[in-house]
């Protein structure tokens, strides 16, 4: 007898429909095989769901076995098969009945003793089923508020195989999980900290106005204990809030790689990546035999922080110029090629020299100035040309250090930023990029006209510096930003004169 379910396998962050055959034979040797491309995750399934059956009070067949995962050419892998398939052994084995089956996907890790545990991917799973029209998904409990997130289908928490045959056989109702999106994104999206906290540096802080409401890439220079660490890492209260979209987004990426907490339904706030310097590319960019997520789609819709940026690996580092320039990562295996999402901000921070102190005035330099090209050649020109502002941050002094004074809070550079986005948001209504940063080359010709003035700047600044195209580019997106900040539709000459500034840094990199 033969009996047929439906379930997920996962492409990158999409979720292909997988269908499950069971086929249990009368008469014949005894034995159980499993094919259909799995990997060493499902092909263990076959000896958990064995224990599960038993200790849920029903029997694995005595005849031959076979469960057949279909397509047969895309790759299985996880331990979510496991449900679907103690569930089609027990309709196939004549154990049970059901005329829910066909109208459900079905997913979840089963313990020993029959118990349900999550897994990855239940909102890309749950999306798969609204887009088949399906009437709902069985999920883990744990699983349950994410994947309810999606609406219109119904989203029945289970959190054993007896509950799971129960309601398949029309003897056990579960009721639909439901979350109210409104009131996770008003309880969920808070920040613990404050640029109240930051003392002094207001240069700083202005530039940091200036990369969020433009979506710029940002490098912080300057010496040991200046504060980078803890600029950076406030980043994200200034940056405006997640839209639904891009929570969902961000959400799906985080449940597929494995990241996202139990019983979370969705990510709030804008997600911030901080991997150390040791980091290798795989675990940046993305990678593997079977292609994972790396930092830099984990990061999307939010903030990357390269901290120590020379320290990490040439190779590494090479590896972030695509998704920086493309806002995605393309990962290419022999037997599939997968792409993940990757539009994020940018923020590396890093000291002038080996000993941190080049130009510091309150210390003395140790470094020779081989040793300081050697270091800042760590960083390459191309990666360089792609980060937008260079920022010197140098040493608080002591009397704003032990200032009573709070900083500018978050909540007044937010207002600005939000204002400068609306003005990009009205500005490329009929157009792809949301953010200045992302404007193509007709974009500037269109919204970056330079009188006589702006002209010279420019003329001089590239003369002087010897920007490259990229950079002359960057420098027309930065000054497009300050000039939203003020408020205005045409970009001035003080406007390319502080964007200029940013850049400054390219002659000495």
């Amino acid at each position: 007898m033969i009996s047929r379910l439906h379930s997920v396998a996962f492409h990158g962050i999409e979720a292909v429909p997988v269908e499950v055959e069971v086929d249990v034979a009368k008469g014949g040797f005894a034995g159980s095989s499993l094919v259909g491309l799995p990997d060493a995750a499902v092909k263990e399934s076959v000896e958990r769901v064995r224990s599960a059956l038993s200790n849920s009070g029903y029997e694995f067949p005595r005849y031959k076995t076979v469960v057949n995962l279909a397509p047969a050419d895309v790759k299985k892998e996880g331990p979510l098969f496991d449900l679907p398939i103690a569930v089609g052994i027990a309709l196939a084995s004549g154990q049970i009945q059901s005329d829910l089956v066909g109208q459900y996907l079905v997913i979840g890790e089963l313990a020993l003793d029959g118990r349900v545990r999550p897994i990855r991917g239940a909102l890309s799973a749950a999306m798969l089923a609204k887009t088949e029209n399906r009437r709902g998904i069985l999920v883990p409990v744990e699983n349950a508020p994410e994947a309810a997130v999606v609406g219109e289908v119904e989203v029945i928490p289970v959190s054993s195989l007896t509950e799971t045959i129960g309601f398949l056989g029309g003897e056990l109702p579960i009721d639909p999980a439901v979350v109210n999106v409104d009131a996770i994104f008003e309880s969920a999206s808070a920040y613990d900290c404050d640029f109240a906290d930051v003392r002094g540096q207001e240069h700083v802080k202005r530039a940091l106005i200036i990369a969020a409401s433009g979506g710029h890439n940002l490098l912080l220079i300057g010496p040991p204990g200046s504060g980078k660490t803890m600029l950076a890492k406030r980043l994200p209260t200034i940056l405006p809030p997640l839209t639904l979209e891009e929570s969902l987004e961000t959400t799906r990426i985080h449940s597929v790689a494995g990241e996202l907490r139990p019983r979370v339904a969705l990510l709030a706030t804008r997600p911030v990546r901080t991997p150390h310097h040791s980091a290798s590319t795989p675990a940046l960019v993305g990678g593997g035999t079977i292609p994972k997520a790396g930092e830099v789609s984990l990061a999307h819709h939010g903030v990357l922080f390269l901290d120590e940026f020379p320290e990490f690996s040439r190779n590494a580092l090479e590896a972030l110029r695509q998704p920086l320039e493309d806002g995605e990562v393309t990962i290419a295996r022999a037997h599939t090629t997968v792409k993940y999402p990757a539009s994020l901000m940018l923020v590396a921070a890093m000291n002038p020299c080996p000993c941190g102190y080049f130009g510091d005035p309150r210390k003395q330099c140790k470094c020779s100035p081989m040793w300081i090209d050697r270091y800042l050649s760590r960083i390459s020109g191309p990666l360089v040309d792609r980060i937008d502002i260079h920022i010197e941050v140098p040493a608080v002094p002591f009397s704003e250090l032990r200032s009573t004074r709070d900083g500018t809070p978050s909540s007044a550079m937010r207002e600005q930023v939000l204002r400068a986005r609306q003005r990009q948001r009205a500005r490329f209504t009929d157009q792809k990029p949301l953010t200045n940063a992302r404007m193509s080359g007709k974009l500037l010709r269109q919204w970056c006209r330079l009188d006589e003035a702006g002209e010279s700047v420019l003329r001089g600044a590239l003369n002087e510096l010897g920007l490259s195209a990229r950079a002359h580019d960057k420098i027309l997106r930065i000054a497009r930003t300050i000039a939203d900040l003020a408020d205005r539709d045409d970009v001035r000459s003080e406007d390319l004169m502080e964007a200029v500034h940013y850049r400054r840094l390219d002659r000495a990199l």
